[in-house]
Protein backbone atom coordinates (compact mmCIF):
# COMPACT_ATOMS: atom_id res chain seq x y z
CA UNK A 1 0.00 0.00 0.00
CA UNK A 2 1.50 3.92 -0.95
CA UNK A 3 0.20 6.65 0.67
CA UNK A 4 0.95 10.06 -0.03
CA UNK A 5 1.48 12.33 3.64
CA UNK A 6 2.67 15.85 3.85
CA UNK A 7 1.89 18.14 6.48
CA UNK A 8 3.67 19.63 10.07
CA UNK A 9 4.94 17.97 13.01
CA UNK A 10 2.07 16.34 15.23
CA UNK A 11 1.32 18.49 18.48
CA UNK A 12 4.96 20.76 18.07
CA UNK A 13 3.18 23.18 15.06
CA UNK A 14 6.38 23.08 14.12
CA UNK A 15 7.03 22.78 10.32
CA UNK A 16 10.41 21.27 9.28
CA UNK A 17 13.22 23.45 8.49
CA UNK A 18 14.68 21.50 5.51
CA UNK A 19 11.26 20.07 4.01
CA UNK A 20 11.50 16.65 2.61
CA UNK A 21 11.19 16.36 -1.04
CA UNK A 22 8.16 15.07 -2.27
CA UNK A 23 9.80 12.44 -4.51
CA UNK A 24 11.64 11.06 -1.05
CA UNK A 25 10.10 7.66 -0.79
CA UNK A 26 9.87 5.16 2.71
CA UNK A 27 8.93 2.15 3.25
CA UNK A 28 7.60 1.08 6.65
CA UNK A 29 7.62 -3.14 7.43
CA UNK A 30 6.06 -3.92 10.78
CA UNK A 31 2.67 -5.63 11.91
CA UNK A 32 -0.94 -3.77 11.29
CA UNK A 33 -0.51 -2.05 14.37
CA UNK A 34 2.93 -0.48 13.90
CA UNK A 35 2.16 0.69 10.40
CA UNK A 36 -1.22 2.21 12.10
CA UNK A 37 1.19 3.79 14.65
CA UNK A 38 3.60 5.29 11.96
CA UNK A 39 1.42 6.29 9.38
CA UNK A 40 -0.17 8.64 11.64
CA UNK A 41 2.79 9.79 12.94
CA UNK A 42 4.73 10.34 9.47
CA UNK A 43 1.34 11.66 8.15
CA UNK A 44 2.18 15.14 10.36
CA UNK A 45 6.41 15.65 10.28
CA UNK A 46 6.80 13.98 6.47
CA UNK A 47 6.18 15.19 2.59
CA UNK A 48 6.97 11.65 0.61
CA UNK A 49 5.41 8.25 -0.63
CA UNK A 50 5.06 6.01 1.93
CA UNK A 51 4.96 2.12 1.88
CA UNK A 52 3.63 -0.60 4.35
CA UNK A 53 4.49 -4.35 4.11
CA UNK A 54 4.22 -6.69 6.86
CA UNK A 55 6.86 -9.31 6.99
CA UNK A 56 10.20 -8.62 7.33
CA UNK A 57 11.28 -12.30 5.37
CA UNK A 58 9.50 -11.27 2.59
CA UNK A 59 10.04 -7.54 1.96
CA UNK A 60 13.81 -7.88 0.36
CA UNK A 61 12.68 -8.52 -3.27
CA UNK A 62 10.30 -5.53 -2.55
CA UNK A 63 13.61 -3.35 -1.37
CA UNK A 64 15.39 -4.54 -4.43
CA UNK A 65 12.70 -3.19 -6.67
CA UNK A 66 11.55 -0.16 -5.10
CA UNK A 67 14.49 0.75 -3.32
CA UNK A 68 13.29 3.47 -1.18
CA UNK A 69 15.34 6.26 0.80
CA UNK A 70 14.48 5.42 4.22
CA UNK A 71 13.40 1.82 5.55
CA UNK A 72 11.41 1.67 8.74
CA UNK A 73 11.66 -1.75 10.57
CA UNK A 74 9.65 -2.78 13.94
CA UNK A 75 12.39 -4.05 16.11
CA UNK A 76 10.44 -6.53 17.56
CA UNK A 77 9.78 -8.68 14.58
CA UNK A 78 11.31 -11.53 13.94
CA UNK A 79 14.01 -11.43 11.23
CA UNK A 80 14.02 -6.93 11.24
CA UNK A 81 17.74 -6.86 12.10
CA UNK A 82 18.67 -9.56 9.82
CA UNK A 83 17.01 -7.64 6.84
CA UNK A 84 19.55 -4.55 7.97
CA UNK A 85 22.59 -6.89 7.78
CA UNK A 86 21.19 -8.23 4.31
CA UNK A 87 20.91 -4.42 2.36
CA UNK A 88 24.04 -3.13 4.36
CA UNK A 89 26.03 -6.44 2.81
CA UNK A 90 24.76 -5.44 -0.69
CA UNK A 91 26.56 -2.59 -2.29
CA UNK A 92 23.62 -1.97 -4.75
CA UNK A 93 21.48 -1.26 -1.60
CA UNK A 94 23.90 -0.32 1.34
CA UNK A 95 22.79 3.63 0.98
CA UNK A 96 19.67 3.31 2.50
CA UNK A 97 18.78 4.45 5.24
CA UNK A 98 17.43 1.98 8.20
CA UNK A 99 15.76 2.76 10.86
CA UNK A 100 14.84 -0.01 13.78
CA UNK A 101 12.28 1.25 15.81
CA UNK A 102 11.04 -0.74 19.20
CA UNK A 103 7.41 0.42 20.38
CA UNK A 104 7.92 -0.80 23.90
CA UNK A 105 9.01 2.07 26.26
CA UNK A 106 12.22 1.18 28.04
CA UNK A 107 10.55 1.29 31.74
CA UNK A 108 8.56 -1.61 30.87
CA UNK A 109 11.58 -3.57 30.02
CA UNK A 110 13.57 -2.78 32.76
CA UNK A 111 10.65 -4.21 35.17
CA UNK A 112 12.63 -7.87 33.56
CA UNK A 113 15.93 -7.19 34.65
CA UNK A 114 16.27 -4.33 36.76
CA UNK A 115 19.05 -2.11 36.68
CA UNK A 116 19.66 -3.13 32.95
CA UNK A 117 20.24 -0.73 31.01
CA UNK A 118 18.05 -2.29 28.19
CA UNK A 119 17.61 1.11 25.43
CA UNK A 120 22.05 1.35 25.16
CA UNK A 121 21.70 -2.43 24.92
CA UNK A 122 19.55 -2.97 22.13
CA UNK A 123 21.09 0.45 19.97
CA UNK A 124 24.40 -1.08 20.06
CA UNK A 125 23.13 -4.31 18.91
CA UNK A 126 21.11 -2.54 16.32
CA UNK A 127 24.13 -0.22 15.08
CA UNK A 128 26.41 -3.67 15.51
CA UNK A 129 23.57 -5.18 12.81
CA UNK A 130 23.73 -2.37 10.18
CA UNK A 131 21.31 0.14 11.28
CA UNK A 132 21.77 3.28 10.69
CA UNK A 133 19.24 4.65 13.88
CA UNK A 134 17.81 3.13 16.04
CA UNK A 135 14.49 4.39 18.65
CA UNK A 136 11.61 4.30 20.88
CA UNK A 137 8.66 4.92 19.87
CA UNK A 138 5.86 6.01 22.42
CA UNK A 139 1.87 5.13 21.39
CA UNK A 140 0.27 8.13 19.67
CA UNK A 141 -2.58 7.76 22.39
CA UNK A 142 -1.70 8.48 26.32
CA UNK A 143 -3.05 9.63 29.14
CA UNK A 144 -2.58 13.17 28.33
CA UNK A 145 -0.75 13.88 31.51
CA UNK A 146 1.95 16.75 30.57
CA UNK A 147 5.01 14.17 30.99
CA UNK A 148 3.81 11.91 28.03
CA UNK A 149 2.50 14.75 25.69
CA UNK A 150 6.31 16.43 26.78
CA UNK A 151 7.82 12.94 25.77
CA UNK A 152 5.65 12.13 22.63
CA UNK A 153 6.93 15.87 20.80
CA UNK A 154 10.21 14.97 21.41
CA UNK A 155 9.74 11.68 19.91
CA UNK A 156 8.06 13.25 17.10
CA UNK A 157 11.28 15.46 16.63
CA UNK A 158 13.23 12.74 16.90
CA UNK A 159 12.01 11.00 14.25
CA UNK A 160 11.32 13.82 12.10
CA UNK A 161 15.06 14.29 12.21
CA UNK A 162 16.52 10.92 11.86
CA UNK A 163 14.35 10.25 8.85
CA UNK A 164 15.67 14.02 7.44
CA UNK A 165 18.93 12.80 7.98
CA UNK A 166 18.12 9.50 5.99
CA UNK A 167 17.06 11.27 2.77
CA UNK A 168 19.51 14.28 3.00
CA UNK A 169 22.58 10.85 3.08
CA UNK A 170 20.44 9.26 0.34
CA UNK A 171 20.46 12.43 -2.00
CA UNK A 172 24.01 13.07 -1.35
CA UNK A 173 24.76 9.65 -2.60
CA UNK A 174 21.72 9.97 -5.53
CA UNK A 175 24.10 13.30 -6.60
CA UNK A 176 26.97 11.57 -6.16
CA UNK A 177 26.06 8.36 -8.70
CA UNK A 178 24.59 11.32 -10.87
CA UNK A 179 27.56 12.93 -10.80
CA UNK A 180 29.63 9.46 -11.09
CA UNK A 181 27.23 8.71 -14.32
CA UNK A 182 27.90 11.93 -16.39
CA UNK A 183 32.03 11.97 -15.39
CA UNK A 184 31.82 7.87 -16.75
CA UNK A 185 29.74 9.02 -19.79
CA UNK A 186 32.12 11.66 -20.60
CA UNK A 187 35.29 9.19 -20.09
CA UNK A 188 33.71 6.66 -22.39
CA UNK A 189 32.35 9.20 -24.96
CA UNK A 190 34.71 10.30 -28.03
CA UNK A 191 33.27 13.98 -28.63
CA UNK A 192 34.01 14.62 -32.21
CA UNK A 193 31.68 11.83 -33.29
CA UNK A 194 29.51 10.95 -30.13
CA UNK A 195 30.14 7.18 -30.30
CA UNK A 196 31.35 5.58 -27.77
CA UNK A 197 35.25 5.47 -27.37
CA UNK A 198 37.63 2.79 -27.49
CA UNK A 199 37.99 2.90 -23.41
CA UNK A 200 34.26 2.15 -23.90
CA UNK A 201 35.02 -0.75 -26.03
CA UNK A 202 37.56 -2.56 -23.52
CA UNK A 203 34.17 -2.50 -20.95
CA UNK A 204 31.82 -3.50 -22.95
CA UNK A 205 33.31 -6.29 -25.04
CA UNK A 206 33.98 -8.64 -22.16
CA UNK A 207 30.12 -8.14 -20.75
CA UNK A 208 29.20 -8.80 -24.42
CA UNK A 209 31.27 -12.04 -24.50
CA UNK A 210 30.32 -13.01 -21.13
CA UNK A 211 26.44 -12.48 -22.11
CA UNK A 212 26.94 -14.53 -25.02
CA UNK A 213 28.31 -17.99 -23.19
CA UNK A 214 26.29 -17.69 -20.79
CA UNK A 215 23.35 -17.09 -23.46
CA UNK A 216 24.45 -19.76 -26.02
CA UNK A 217 24.19 -17.49 -28.77
CA UNK A 218 26.61 -15.94 -31.50
CA UNK A 219 28.89 -12.73 -31.52
CA UNK A 220 30.56 -10.69 -34.17
CA UNK A 221 32.49 -7.79 -34.88
CA UNK A 222 33.07 -5.97 -37.12
CA UNK A 223 36.61 -3.42 -37.75
CA UNK A 224 36.04 -0.58 -40.05
CA UNK A 225 38.74 2.10 -41.91
CA UNK A 226 38.32 4.87 -43.94
CA UNK A 227 39.90 4.98 -47.30
CA UNK A 228 42.73 6.97 -47.79
CA UNK A 229 41.41 9.50 -44.99
CA UNK A 230 45.05 10.55 -44.64
CA UNK A 231 44.79 12.30 -48.45
CA UNK A 232 41.45 13.83 -47.24
CA UNK A 233 43.42 15.59 -44.43
CA UNK A 234 46.27 16.03 -46.67
CA UNK A 235 43.98 17.74 -49.42
CA UNK A 236 41.37 19.64 -47.44
CA UNK A 237 42.86 19.87 -43.99
CA UNK A 238 41.82 18.19 -40.50
CA UNK A 239 38.49 19.86 -40.10
CA UNK A 240 37.52 18.73 -43.48
CA UNK A 241 38.73 15.70 -42.46
CA UNK A 242 36.98 16.19 -38.90
CA UNK A 243 33.94 16.58 -40.41
CA UNK A 244 34.20 13.36 -42.99
CA UNK A 245 34.39 11.44 -39.19
CA UNK A 246 31.00 13.02 -38.04
CA UNK A 247 28.99 11.89 -41.37
CA UNK A 248 31.05 8.87 -41.07
CA UNK A 249 29.59 7.73 -37.44
CA UNK A 250 25.86 9.22 -38.57
CA UNK A 251 25.74 7.05 -41.27
CA UNK A 252 27.03 4.48 -39.03
CA UNK A 253 24.20 4.61 -36.85
CA UNK A 254 21.50 4.98 -39.00
CA UNK A 255 22.38 2.18 -40.99
CA UNK A 256 22.78 -0.10 -37.66
CA UNK A 257 20.49 -2.76 -36.05
CA UNK A 258 19.22 -2.18 -32.14
CA UNK A 259 21.26 -4.04 -30.93
CA UNK A 260 24.57 -3.21 -32.86
CA UNK A 261 26.57 -0.85 -30.57
CA UNK A 262 29.08 1.25 -33.02
CA UNK A 263 32.55 2.56 -31.18
CA UNK A 264 35.50 4.66 -32.47
CA UNK A 265 38.02 2.72 -32.31
CA UNK A 266 41.04 5.73 -32.79
CA UNK A 267 41.73 7.95 -35.68
CA UNK A 268 39.42 6.33 -38.61
CA UNK A 269 39.36 3.23 -37.43
CA UNK A 270 35.74 2.39 -35.86
CA UNK A 271 34.77 -1.02 -34.31
CA UNK A 272 31.34 -2.70 -34.22
CA UNK A 273 29.65 -5.10 -31.85
CA UNK A 274 27.32 -7.35 -33.43
CA UNK A 275 25.27 -9.23 -30.57
CA UNK A 276 23.33 -12.18 -31.07
CA UNK A 277 24.86 -12.31 -34.46
CA UNK A 278 26.27 -15.02 -36.40
CA UNK A 279 29.44 -14.86 -38.88
CA UNK A 280 27.24 -15.19 -42.04
CA UNK A 281 24.55 -12.48 -40.36
CA UNK A 282 27.67 -10.38 -40.02
CA UNK A 283 28.55 -10.29 -43.53
CA UNK A 284 25.02 -9.30 -44.53
CA UNK A 285 25.43 -6.44 -42.09
CA UNK A 286 28.89 -5.43 -43.00
CA UNK A 287 28.17 -5.81 -46.89
CA UNK A 288 25.18 -3.64 -45.92
CA UNK A 289 27.36 -0.96 -44.59
CA UNK A 290 29.77 -0.99 -47.15
CA UNK A 291 27.43 -0.05 -49.59
CA UNK A 292 25.79 2.79 -47.56
CA UNK A 293 29.06 3.88 -47.20
CA UNK A 294 30.37 4.27 -50.44
CA UNK A 295 26.83 4.53 -52.70
CA UNK A 296 26.33 8.03 -51.45
CA UNK A 297 28.82 11.07 -50.80
CA UNK A 298 29.38 12.62 -48.19
CA UNK A 299 28.09 16.27 -48.26
CA UNK A 300 31.05 18.00 -45.91
CA UNK A 301 30.09 21.72 -47.15
CA UNK A 302 27.56 23.40 -49.75
CA UNK A 303 30.90 23.67 -51.90
CA UNK A 304 32.15 20.10 -51.21
CA UNK A 305 30.93 16.51 -51.47
CA UNK A 306 33.42 13.77 -50.91
CA UNK A 307 33.32 10.07 -52.30
CA UNK A 308 34.51 7.75 -49.40
CA UNK A 309 34.63 3.99 -49.41
CA UNK A 310 35.57 1.79 -46.33
CA UNK A 311 37.41 -1.40 -45.68
CA UNK A 312 36.01 -3.50 -43.18
CA UNK A 313 37.17 -6.56 -41.28
CA UNK A 314 34.69 -8.92 -39.24
CA UNK A 315 35.33 -11.68 -36.57
CA UNK A 316 32.79 -14.09 -34.94
CA UNK A 317 33.49 -15.13 -31.15
CA UNK A 318 34.86 -18.80 -31.10
CA UNK A 319 34.91 -21.43 -27.99
CA UNK A 320 38.55 -20.85 -27.54
CA UNK A 321 38.72 -17.01 -27.74
CA UNK A 322 39.76 -15.28 -24.39
CA UNK A 323 37.50 -13.48 -21.86
CA UNK A 324 38.64 -9.97 -22.61
CA UNK A 325 38.14 -9.63 -26.29
CA UNK A 326 41.50 -10.07 -27.40
CA UNK A 327 41.83 -12.58 -29.61
CA UNK A 328 38.46 -11.54 -31.49
CA UNK A 329 40.00 -7.71 -31.90
CA UNK A 330 43.20 -9.25 -33.26
CA UNK A 331 41.02 -11.38 -36.06
CA UNK A 332 38.73 -8.57 -36.77
CA UNK A 333 41.86 -6.47 -37.38
CA UNK A 334 43.92 -9.06 -39.30
CA UNK A 335 40.72 -9.10 -41.42
CA UNK A 336 40.70 -5.63 -41.76
CA UNK A 337 44.47 -5.32 -42.89
CA UNK A 338 43.45 -7.97 -45.60
CA UNK A 339 40.46 -6.05 -46.97
CA UNK A 340 43.01 -3.33 -47.13
CA UNK A 341 46.06 -5.10 -48.62
CA UNK A 342 42.93 -6.53 -51.27
CA UNK A 343 42.28 -2.97 -52.81
CA UNK A 344 40.16 -1.40 -50.17
CA UNK A 345 36.33 -1.20 -50.44
CA UNK A 346 35.45 -4.55 -49.63
CA UNK A 347 34.04 -6.63 -46.42
CA UNK A 348 36.56 -9.82 -45.69
CA UNK A 349 35.40 -12.52 -43.42
CA UNK A 350 36.42 -15.35 -41.39
CA UNK A 351 38.35 -18.03 -43.10
CA UNK A 352 35.63 -20.64 -42.19
CA UNK A 353 33.25 -18.25 -43.67
CA UNK A 354 32.77 -17.49 -46.82
CA UNK A 355 34.56 -14.51 -48.03
CA UNK A 356 33.52 -11.67 -50.84
CA UNK A 357 36.52 -10.07 -51.11
CA UNK A 358 35.33 -7.96 -54.59
CA UNK A 359 34.13 -4.76 -53.65
CA UNK A 360 30.70 -4.61 -52.84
Amino acid sequence: MKVLLSGRSHRSNVTTKRPTPMDASILVVGSDEFQTTLLERLRYIAACTVEVTSSPKEVLPLIQAEQPDVLILQASQVGSLDLCRQIKQQTSLAWIYCILIAEQPQNAIEEILPGWNWELGFRAAALEGGADAYMWLLPNHGKGDMSWEAGLTLQNHLLQAQIQTGIGRVQIYRNLMRTNDVLSAIALADPLTELNNRRALDWELPRQIQNARVRDVPLSLLMLDIDYFKSINDNYGHPVGDRVLQLFSARLRHNLRFQDTPFRYGGEEFAIVLSNTNGQEAQQVAQRLNRAIGNQCFTVDNNRALNITASIGIASLQPDDDANGVSLLNRADQNLLRAKSNGRNRVICEANQPSDETPS
